[in-house]
């Protein structure tokens, strides 16, 4: 007798302890799927859509795309562009959504909210600050920036969709990262809007 409650008392106690195994690897698994979801909030496609911008040059003419997409690491621009002269081009987002031609001074400064300095200062850089295009000898240029001081996310203050919008500017000459205001990067030779003032 005594060896089967013995025997009953051992499966109960191993059931028992399957049962508590089961329930914690379940606990595990709702907890993945929530830190799943988590990294998922706020960047689904109907809050933070991806934005196609068409470059033109001062001539009115077609010269290139790009395409940001707010992803976790920042904002990911891809440009692709053509009809450029070879070399390194500093390439800005500027503060106001306007194109005018020939020269887009319409597109004001480089955008810079926080008020910093330009390039690679104590106070540095510039929220528009990115790095130089390398156009090759073919004119063209196509590659991926990703920044992180700037979102597609309205309502923030790093916001590309701003009151008064924002541009992409290619310049003639390459940014030396140094110079204020601007890298001394030359005159502005395309220019895309990103997102027009209200």
């Amino acid at each position: 007798m005594k060896c089967w409650l013995s025997f009953l008392l051992v499966i109960i106690v191993f059931v028992i302890l399957n049962a508590c195994g089961v329930d914690n690897d379940e606990g595990s698994d709702s907890e993945d799927t929530s830190l799943s979801g988590k990294e998922n909030e706020g960047n689904t496609r109907d809050e933070v859509v991806p934005i196609s911008v068409e470059l033109k040059n001062g001539e009115g003419e077609k010269v290139g795309t790009a395409d940001l997409e707010q992803q976790f690491s920042g904002v990911v621009i891809k440009i692709k562009a053509s009809n450029l002269s070879p070399g390194k081009h500093g390439f800005h987002i500027h503060e106001k959504g306007v194109c005018e031609e020939p020269d887009f001074k319409s597109a004001g400064d480089h955008f810079n909210p926080t008020d910093v300095s330009h390039g690679e200062q104590e106070d540095g850089p510039h929220a528009g600050d990115l790095p130089n295009l390398q156009v090759g000898e073919d004119g063209t240029v196509e590659t991926d920036i990703t920044t992180e001081k700037v979102t597609l996310k309205s309502g923030e203050e790093n916001s590309l969709i701003g009151s008064d919008g924002t541009t992409l500017i290619i310049h003639e000459k390459a940014d030396d990262h140094k110079s204020q205001p601007s890298g001394d990067a030359g005159d502005r030779s395309a220019c895309g809007v990103i997102s027009h003032g209200s």
